[in-house]
């Protein structure tokens, strides 16, 4: 019996099996896409913020220092 004498019905199992399959894959890829994309905005947020917190941290360091040398030319 060749390949090509393969009962219709066993070869049409097959592919839905494989079709099952795929659209397993397809979900499973595309929730694991969702959460990426939530973890990535999450990730974008926190880093303005803590950008945000760095820049204040850093102006008033530069205040301090400034005051610091105006105190010592007093």
């Amino acid at each position: 019996m060749s390949p090509s004498d393969k009962d219709p019905a066993t070869e049409l199992a097959a592919l839905e099996a494989k079709l099952d399959t795929l659209i397993d894959q397809f979900n499973q890829l595309k929730n694991e896409n969702k959460s990426l994309k939530i973890r990535q905005d999450v990730l974008v947020k926190e880093k303005a913020k803590l950008l945000e917190k760095t820049t204040l941290a850093k102006t008033r360091v530069e205040a301090m220092i400034a005051r610091l040398k105006a105190m010592e030319n007093d």
